[in-house]
């Protein structure tokens, strides 16, 4: 029996010997040393077939091992603005309107090019976009970005008392910013407003920056929850970071008042707390820049230390070019050069620099005079068209005799009216309607136009009616009709035509 375990290994290879060297059964050898023998066997054959194994995968060509190191990747979660787009995208319904980009778009639903653009490109046309010249052109529009936000006359400008660097777009600002703050204050938290942009949470989570939300839309009231808003900043650590909206709060339209911001502000300066804007809609809310950042102005005029991160992709219409700026106020000019120095170190080791033709046009659009005069008239156009379409749309539910309020269409401002409507009543609009809007019911009113607004009211007083007797489309006559591509099956066997409004 001693001499079973031996016969297991007759299967090995011709390269391996050793079985037969020194496992060979030696009834002549003592007990011991026959046992120690077999120690010495297995040692040694472990150690043969391990670097047998190990080079059998390093040599393998096969397509299977190649794909091994990414086999444990899955797909990341949609983002829910970019999902809107796709499923926009594969509806074959030539009607189908898309109210989920927060990008402007003109009366006839198309993307604007805006002439103050146009100018500043034949400005610049001629220019020789050298490394010698990128430095200047990029610290002109940090100084003009700045200027555009605290005032061009402010104590901040005359004193050079920020630091600031371009940035890709509004994105690139506030992700430089959360590597800063993990930088330079790794236990800190930063507090967004509930609800806000849901890119916010990925890009400070991101740079491992804990989030935590505070109190701020009333969905009752569909309007601003000031008093818990109020508590939360009161009951956060002091020294606390705090996400803030200056205007045209994204995703609801819903900003604080003037005097709101005050007391938010007085609150702030007692809690220590830091604020950090996201300016991503300068101009929207009001149609004046000045106006829009008023709330910026007033944390200034109270001494606080601010951060902003600014984008020219909305109120310039320069969405593809990624502009933007970070900008922190500093306490002097020393401490500004070391706030930029460790700003530029981050964004070396994310992208270098921003690409130079998009910082040229934004530069010579606010530096030169004529060109910024006409671009503000421009924004002045784009932001009533938004208003007009809340009224309008608005006007077109109240006059279905809606069963609900829509005040809330018109008290909110700038890109998004926060609807209201349910997840459920989302997907009806898209299913039925072909509609297409985030879930949690943000319609970027830019989508809406004068030719699809009553379609939108009809679709929506649709989806929200309580009664089916109230429900008003089975009048189909005012409708273009496209049985082949629009209809939709409702209820039990019953199939109801869609088809958008003969404006279209």
């Amino acid at each position: 029996m001693e001499d079973e375990p031996h016969r297991c290994f007759s299967f090995l290879p011709t390269f391996l010997p050793l079985h037969i060297l020194i496992y060979t059964p030696n009834p002549v050898l003592p007990e011991h040393n026959r046992t120690k023998s077999a120690a010495v066997f297995f040692h040694i054959l472990t150690m043969i077939i391990s670097r047998f194994l190990r080079r059998g995968i390093s040599t393998s060509t096969s397509p299977t091992r190649r794909r091994s190191w990414w086999d444990h990747v899955t797909p990341a979660l949609k983002d829910p603005i970019n999902a809107v787009t796709d499923a926009f995208l594969a509806d074959p319904c030539p009607y189908k309107i898309n109210l989920g980009v927060g990008a402007y778009r003109d009366d006839e639903g198309k993307p604007v090019v805006l002439q103050c653009v146009r100018e500043a490109e034949g400005k610049i046309g001629a220019t020789n976009f050298l490394e010698s010249t990128s430095t200047a052109i990029s610290s002109k529009l940090v100084e003009e970005s700045a200027k555009l936000i605290y005032g061009e006359d402010s104590d901040v400008i005359k004193e050079r008392r920020f630091a600031g660097i371009p940035a890709l777009s509004g994105t690139g600002a506030c992700r430089i910013f959360a590597e800063f703050q993990k930088r330079f204050y790794p236990d800190s938290t930063i507090y967004f407003p509930d609800p806000t942009w849901s890119n916010h949470r990925n890009i400070w989570g991101d740079a491992h920056v804990p989030g935590r939300t505070f109190h701020y839309y009333h969905p009752d009231s569909k309007g601003l929850n000031f008093v818990a808003l109020m508590d939360d900043v009161k009951n956060a650590p002091d020294g606390s970071f705090f996400l803030l909206h200056p205007c045209a709060h994204n995703p609801t339209g819903v900003d604080p008042t003037d005097e709101q911001w005050r007391e938010i502000s007085s609150l702030f300066k007692v809690k220590n707390h830091f604020p950090f804007f996201d300016v991503a809609y300068q101009g929207f809310a009001s149609g004046d820049v000045e106006r829009d950042a008023q709330a910026i102005r007033i944390f200034l005029e109270d001494g606080h230390s601010i951060g902003c991160a600014q984008s020219f992709a909305k109120n310039l219409g320069l969405y593809g070019h990624r502009v933007g700026c970070l900008s922190i106020l500093c306490n002097d000019k020393i401490q500004a050069v070391a706030i930029k120095s460790q700003l530029k170190q981050i964004s070396n080791t994310m992208y270098g620099s921003p690409p130079i033709h998009g910082i040229s046009l934004v530069s010579k659009i606010l530096s030169n005079p004529d060109i910024k005069a006409l671009w503000l008239k421009e924004v002045k156009v784009m932001a009533t068209r938004i208003q007009r379409m809340r009224a309008t749309l608005r006007e077109s539910l109240e006059r279905l005799r809606s069963p609900l309020n829509w005040q809330h269409i018109t008290n909110q401002v700038g890109m998004f009216c926060f609807s209201g409507l349910t997840r459920a009543e989302v997907n009806q609009l898209a299913k039925e309607f072909h509609i297409y809007m985030t879930h949690d019911g943000r319609i970027s009113m830019a989508g809406v136009t004068t030719k699809n607004v009553d379609y939108v009211a009809r679709a929506i007083h649709e989806v929200t009616a309580s009664d089916g007797d109230t429900k008003i489309l089975h009048n189909i006559g005012a409708y273009k009709v496209n049985t082949d591509i629009c209809s939709t099956s409702l209820g039990t066997n019953k199939t109801r035509a869609r088809g958008m409004n003969l404006a279209l």
